[in-house]
């Protein structure tokens, strides 16, 4: 393993123990060189079913990627990572168990917002507006008004029965 910071090859493992969701392995790693401390996470590499895009494409599933279309939407929004990172372990086991070589984006997209419907509205309709693509503010504003007709929690300000 090269050091991130001086790219010397020899590193010597400090600190090893697996991850809260038991599906990796956290070590802490020093650089017999600089001596610098970093982390890595070693995980079963498991063959995930390719995505197939809108418009055909297929590509490689990208655990990254979803995480950052996830914290992009959750930004400044009381969702912690140990959240984010739970959902996509979760997500990953589903893909894996459904034994599929391929799966649309679309399901994919759709999981991704049933959670965020769970855990925030406003994340909720930050991806949901990028991904659903409006066309326009009434497309939008039919989202909100949508997600205010299935609201499970009254706002703060409505007045009490």
């Amino acid at each position: 393993m090269k050091c991130p910071r001086c790219a010397h090859p020899e590193t010597k493992v400090v600190d090893s123990r697996t991850t809260k969701d038991g599906v990796a392995i956290r070590r802490r790693r020093e650089c017999l060189s600089c001596s610098h401390r970093f982390t890595t996470y070693e995980r079963i590499e498991e063959s995930l079913p390719m995505v197939v895009k809108k418009d055909g494409r297929r590509e490689a599933f990208s655990r990254q990627k979803i995480i950052e279309g996830i914290k992009k939407a959750c930004e400044k929004r009381p969702i912690s990572m140990d959240e984010i990172e739970a959902f996509v372990n979760s997500l990953e086991r589903e893909l894996l168990e459904r034994g599929e070589k391929e799966i649309p984006s679309a399901y994919i997209g759709e999981r991704v917002m049933e959670r965020l419907h769970e855990w925030d509205e406003v994340a909720y309709v930050r991806f949901a507006s990028v991904y659903r693509q409006f066309k326009d503010v009434s497309e939008f504003i039919e989202q909100v008004q949508q997600l205010i007709k299935t609201r499970r929690v009254p706002p703060k300000n409505a007045p009490k029965a």
